[in-house]
């Protein structure tokens, strides 16, 4: 995330509130992504519709559609999202960044490959719907499965504001595009969102090329045994399934779930509370971005050149005080941004359900759906931490941890009752946070004594530790 890290600081400096209110602006949308654009766009899409009195059940289909579109796309890709992060990080950190372009358009390659091949296999065994729409399902899954490859130079794009017309211009496509063609039922919705997402693709993989220079055409270097590092690829899988399996859960349940479009399932109870949930954390995930790329990495840096540059003890010391002050101020601010922003949302929870048209009994699920994603997003701040770190077996247990609680918690409250509902994904990721806090503090305590005595070239040698590979985040 160099490139973002560089814009936030410039404004940081300013010591403006007009620079500072900027910074959190674009840190805020930049981490929160395609996700929040595509959660306003499915409901700006479903609210226009409805307003405009047309086919509730297609729109519903349409949501449902794209819900299974994100959730599969996303687990598909997501070992080769964190595979390839560390893969262009390294290259980074090395300024080869040559190598960069020509191995990313090998990971699309393989992308679309895969994406294709695994979609039409599961069209072909499980779908029994029209033709036109099973190939508008494939066609957006492809499509939302490069998009998260890409995405992962997003930040590294140092002109920040052309990035930021392409994510709104792509989502505004969308919506656009599904509108107009919403006559054709829900294969017109679909093919709209499909232009949408299409145009993103294409206008942030320019970006990546301009930013970016090319030694080749494409490359699979990524790819070799040296540059492979299966706990990440696992690490990936693992948090993904588990962010959505609790959904999965609601969505196969008998009681809870409801057959929207072919094997296709929902849960009216549990759906849309959650994803309006998920718009709360845009405050936090600013802090985060900010934090973590403007201090934390800058002071992480800064204790692994100190060690590999020959400092001294005093010097070693006094550089990893900074970087656990750093992670205690970050970490601190993302949880008291947080906190405020969960509650004024509480406050006003009963308006923003009405808005969609909620019943207000909805409002003790989406109090404790708006919880535990603040939870969520401590853990994801101090799972980035432990990326930095390089501590991907921790990571990798936290991780395993979240899916196992996630799945048996939500099962649990499913068979207790309604009055349970939400509970399970959020004990499950209170457990998470709460082993994620223990396993962070052991690490900085005994950070100096890992880094020297536990890397493979301090046991075979006398060489001070090498400095761990860039950030994976």
């Amino acid at each position: 995330m160099a490139g973002i890290g560089i814009q936030l600081q410039r404004m940081l400096r300013k010591n403006t509130l007009a620079g500072a209110a900027q910074a959190y602006t674009v840190a805020g949308l930049v981490g929160s992504g395609p996700w929040l654009m595509s959660i306003v766009a499915i409901l700006a899409i479903s609210v226009i519709a409805a307003l405009d009195g047309r086919d509730g059940a297609a729109v519903e289909q349409f949501q449902v559609s794209v819900s299974y579109l994100m959730a599969g796309s996303l687990i598909l890709t997501s070992p080769l999202q964190l595979l390839f992060t560390r893969y262009a990080a390294d290259r980074m950190f090395e300024r080869r960044d040559g190598v960069i372009l020509p191995n990313l358009m090998g990971a699309l390659c393989l992308t679309l490959s895969i994406s294709t091949l695994g979609g039409g296999i599961v069209l072909l065994l499980w779908f029994d719907e029209p033709w036109p729409y099973q190939l508008c399902m494939l066609a957006n899954f492809v499509v939302l499965s490069c998009i998260w490859i890409v995405q992962i130079f997003a930040s590294a794009i140092r002109a920040f504001r052309p990035l930021l017309a392409a994510f709104a211009l792509g989502y505004l496509i969308t919506a656009w595009a599904a509108l107009a063609f919403q006559s054709f039922g829900l294969v017109g919705l679909l093919a709209g969102f499909f232009v949408g997402q299409a145009v993103l693709l294409f206008a942030l993989l320019a970006m990546v090329v301009r930013e970016f220079p090319a030694s080749a055409l494409m490359a699979f270097a990524f790819l070799r045994r040296d540059q492979v590092f299966p706990r990440l690829a696992l690490i990936g899988l693992l948090y993904n399934a588990a962010v959505w399996c609790d959904k999965f859960v609601f969505w196969r349940d008998p009681l809870t779930g409801t057959a929207i479009v072919g094997p296709l399932r929902a849960s009216v109870v549990y759906d849309l509370p959650i994803f309006l949930a998920y718009l709360s954390l845009v405050p936090g995930m600013a802090v985060l971005v900010v934090r973590l790329e403007v201090e934390l990495a800058q002071k992480c840096e800064a204790f692994y050149r100190t060690i590999t540059s020959g400092g001294n003890h005093q010097a070693v010391k006094l550089a990893h005080g900074q970087l656990v002050a750093a992670v205690r101020h970050g970490l601190s601010d993302i949880v008291k941004i947080q906190i405020v922003t969960t509650a004024i949302v509480m406050l006003f929870a009963g308006e923003i359900l009405s808005l969609f048209g909620i019943s207000p009994l909805y409002q003790p699920l989406f109090a404790i759906d708006l919880v535990a994603v603040a939870l969520q997003l401590a853990f994801l701040a101090m799972l980035s931490i432990l990326f930095y770190l390089d501590r991907q077996a921790i990571a990798l247990k936290l991780c395993a941890m979240l899916l196992v609680s996630n799945a048996a918690f939500s099962w649990l409250s499913v068979q207790l009752g309604p009055q349970f509902f939400g509970y399970g994904f959020a004990l499950a990721v209170l457990l998470t946070c709460a082993s994620a806090a223990l396993y962070l503090s052991h690490t900085l305590d005994h950070l100096i004594f890992e880094t020297f005595m536990l890397q493979p070239s301090a046991r075979a040698s006398s060489q001070a530790a090498p400095c761990p590979p860039a950030s994976s985040t």
